[in-house]
């Protein structure tokens, strides 16, 4: 695009919904279209922008003349700001208040352009696929509405066959009993360009007792073809079937992921800084990284919202332990349920001269670090990314949402992974360990993963799926016909 005064620019509101991982994919998005020539308003909410501010600094979301952050409620009462966020409530209120809250916004935003005249009118909003309230206020000022959806191809399929499921009786489950009968593992068959699934990996909302959060979560999801677009955090090698699939249920969709790869191009440095976590970021571990040895560290993150217990804590201890191989853990002061998460001595002892605990980390450059062989992870969408960028094979253990589906995808059709049963045991934490790090199976992974990462840098390559879809969303959705990118 030519270079525009920021007040004749095309304006695109940017709305995660306000946890991490959405935060994250969202940011990278609208810098991307920073670079398009966008003016672009970010808005996170109250609660999480004080949160940034803490985590990264008073000054960190001060932003650029054309790149601003700004925040609306996120319509509950006023909390401690270190207590962790309820996902059903904190879903229930954004998306129930959300059409109030954006237009409101809007509002504001287009009166400041019109008083003021420095900042460009609205003239597109981006939010994430969840927050359909955005599709009603662009359709009142007949603007663009783009929704991100910041998860698998496959998870959005799934999401979009709710109905399916409860007119087979599949869902909701009549009672706690089917967790342990093998009722889980019956194949589903019914999913256009979703196959070799069972129960168990579909997204764990389904079937582990969060009906009310499914619900929701269903409802937002299906209103999604009213959008004039849907970005997906994919890229067109990985997931084809699905994708080939779903052109029939939805409007428009543009694949542009890995997102974090098209981020490593940008050349503006003072954009590509700006950061969204809501945890202080430790760095102290990229040195200690330095000081390994080639493809000889296990790095250990399971996210922003996975919690467990004391035992299953300590089983992954011991069995990274017993595995003897050096390992970078990261650890949440919440993420053991209702108390500290704290190791013994004995394993401080037994571990000190080939294991790091850290805090919060740059996880991509973890990921991307020539020290690091595997992943043991949540298997969060953004996690699976990152790792597909660094060329790291992966070791799953999820939690929660969409993660199940992710790790089924790694281990079963693209062949990068292997799955620790959810009643985590040291003995099986050591052998898939050992597995990665030594046997033929963690070569095979690595292989494979390695084939992944090309195929993902060729998506972003200039005449790649992702690269040419990036402008295309922008040409044929987000810009009026009169303007031209380049």
């Amino acid at each position: 695009m030519e270079t525009l005064p920021i007040a004749e620019k095309p304006h695109a509101v940017c709305i995660p919904l306000p946890f991490q991982s959405h935060i994250n994919a969202m940011l990278k998005l609208a810098k991307l279209l920073h670079t398009k020539g966008f003016h672009i308003t970010f808005v996170n909410t109250e609660f999480n922008h004080e949160r940034v501010l803490i985590s990264r600094g008073p000054d960190s979301l001060n932003g650029l003349p054309d790149f601003r952050f700004k925040t609306m409620p996120d319509g509950l009462p006023q909390r401690n700001i270190n207590a962790p966020q309820d996902i059903l409530t904190l879903l229930d209120s954004i998306t129930k208040n959300g059409t109030i809250l954006v237009r409101n916004l809007i509002a504001k935003l287009n009166e400041e352009s019109s008083t003021f005249s420095v900042d460009p009118p609205v003239s597109c909003i981006v939010s994430d696929c969840t927050m359909s309230c955005t599709i009603e206020v662009a359709g009142e000022l007949g603007i663009p509405q783009v929704l991100l959806w910041p998860m698998s191809a496959s998870v959005l399929m799934i999401c979009l066959h709710h109905q399916l499921f409860v007119e087979k009786d599949l869902f909701p489950l009549k009672d706690t009993s089917y967790l342990t009968n093998g009722y889980l593992n019956k194949s589903i068959d019914f999913i256009m360009g979703v196959e070799d699934i069972r129960l168990k990996d579909i997204p764990s909302t389904f079937w582990d007792g969060s009906e009310d959060l499914q619900k929701i979560l269903s409802r937002e999801i299906l209103k999604a073809p009213k959008a004039s677009a849907i970005i997906l955090n994919t890229f067109d090698v990985l997931e084809s079937k699905v994708l080939d699939a779903m052109k029939s249920l939805l409007p428009a969709i543009y694949t542009v992921g890995p997102l974090q790869l098209l981020e490593e191009k940008i050349p503006n440095k003072d954009l590509k800084s700006f950061g969204s976590n809501l945890l202080e970021e430790h760095t102290e571990c990229l040195e200690w990284l330095d000081s390994k040895q080639p493809s000889s560290v296990v790095y250990v993150n399971f996210g922003s919202t996975t919690v467990m217990t004391k035992d299953q804590l300590l089983e992954f201890a011991w069995g990274l332990a017993n595995s003897k191989h050096t390992f970078l853990w990261v650890i949440r002061p919440d993420l053991v349920i209702s108390e500290a998460a704290i190791l013994p001595p004995e394993f401080t002892n037994e571990t000190s001269n080939r294991g790091m605990i850290s805090g919060w980390c740059p996880q991509e450059k973890v990921l991307c670090h020539s020290s690091t062989a595997g992943f043991l992870t949540h298997c969060g969408w953004n996690s699976t990314m990152d790792t597909m960028c660094g060329g790291v094979p992966i070791i799953g253990w999820p939690f929660f949402g969409d993660q199940q589906t992710n790790c089924w995808n790694a281990c079963v059709h693209w062949g990068i992974g292997t799955e620790i049963d959810k009643n985590v045991k040291r003995d099986e934490v050591e052998r898939l360990v050992r597995d990665l790090m030594e046997g033929e199976k963690g070569k095979e992974m690595k292989r494979k993963m390695l084939e992944w990462k090309i195929c993902a840098q060729e998506s972003m390559n200039p005449g790649g799926s992702s690269y040419a879809n990036l402008d295309k969303v922008i040409r044929e959705v987000l810009l009026d016909k009169k303007l031209e990118i380049n």
